[in-house]
């Protein structure tokens, strides 16, 4: 279903405390949302499209030398709060991340973007157009998703099918699938419910709402960039120079 107006999303999540291992070596002496792309740090390219879609309030996670990255963020001018979720102590991977950082969290849907992925806009504001097809009475999650042959960067066998009403399911072993994760989604906190606790992955949480039948995606109709090693830096730079 399609809803004529979107739904507000006040807050938002970044998801940044990975150890950046894949973009060796330009993460020795800085933490991987902080690697410059196309003139400016990863996390900014995610921090400028979140400000554009209208969110109030951002929280992201640190972990990997925390302290820059917590500079860079207090030192932003943007029209929205940002708070930090502080993993100094422990990673919680992306679930537990999640976990963590939704008392500060507010809204439903609540907003969760990954600080290494770089997107550009079809014909709308991709965060808009999620909002405008969520519907928290059937979706735990949307996921904005691209169509392998779309996605720039990235390798693999792809991560979901998807079906005409938009519900996701998982790859098949051995198989190769035509919907890769683009790291943006809407999700409802219901999502977390009974969470595991510590370190754990989303994918518990998306397997778990797949059982259900409440993960749904939508298509990314823009270019989207996997910017997860040094290589992948140039090709994007070279793409984003043509937009």
């Amino acid at each position: 279903m399609t809803t004529e107006k979107p739904v507000k999303i006040e807050s938002a999540m970044v998801m940044a405390a990975g150890l950046g291992k894949r973009m060796r070596p330009l993460t020795a002496t800085r933490p991987k949302p902080l690697v410059r792309v196309a003139g400016k740090p990863l996390i900014d390219h995610s921090l400028d499209r979140i400000e554009a879609a209208g969110v109030e309030h951002v929280v992201v996670n640190v972990h990997y030398l925390a302290d820059a990255l917590e500079a860079h963020l207090a030192a932003q001018k943007r029209p929205f709060s940002i708070a930090i979720s502080d993993e100094r102590k422990q990673l919680l991977e992306t679930g537990g991340g999640m976990v963590k950082a939704l008392p500060q969290l507010k809204g439903d849907p609540i907003l969760i973007v990954n600080s290494d992925n770089i997107w550009t806009d079809g014909p709308e504001d991709s965060i808009r157009h999620l909002a405008r097809h969520w519907d928290g009475a059937k979706m735990d999650a949307l996921l904005l998703v691209i169509r392998q042959a779309s996605a720039t960067g990235h390798g693999g066998r792809g991560d979901f099918h998807m079906d005409p009403a938009g519900r996701l399911s998982r790859r098949k072993p051995g198989r190769v699938a035509p919907f890769v994760y683009t790291g943006i989604q809407l999700i409802s906190p219901h999502l977390l419910d009974g969470a595991p606790e510590g370190p754990f992955s989303t994918n518990i949480l998306w397997d778990r709402a797949i059982a259900a039948g409440r993960l749904y995606g939508l298509s990314h109709m823009g270019q989207w960039f996997d910017v997860g090693t040094p290589a992948s830096i140039a090709p994007t730079e070279a793409a984003l120079s043509e937009v």
